[in-house]
């Protein structure tokens, strides 16, 4: 799996799964789904939906051959 995700991306997604986290706790359990999908999408910096869009965040610049 290629890396299709970017910086700016993965702290937006840490960020809503500290929320749904705190969801989880206050109101009900099935907000630790949403939060665990942020948190692992995040983690390995890959997402299927964005693979299937063709959405790529990931600024990586691969070095130019000379």
């Amino acid at each position: 799996m290629k890396q299709n995700e970017g910086l700016t991306d993965k702290i937006v997604r840490y960020v809503l799964a500290a929320i749904f986290i705190v969801f989880g706790i206050i109101f009900s359990y099935w907000w630790f789904i949403p939060a665990a999908i942020a948190l692992v999408t995040a983690i390995i910096g890959w997402c299927g939906l964005y693979t299937v869009c063709g959405i790529n965040t990931n600024s990586t610049k691969k070095p130019k051959k000379k």
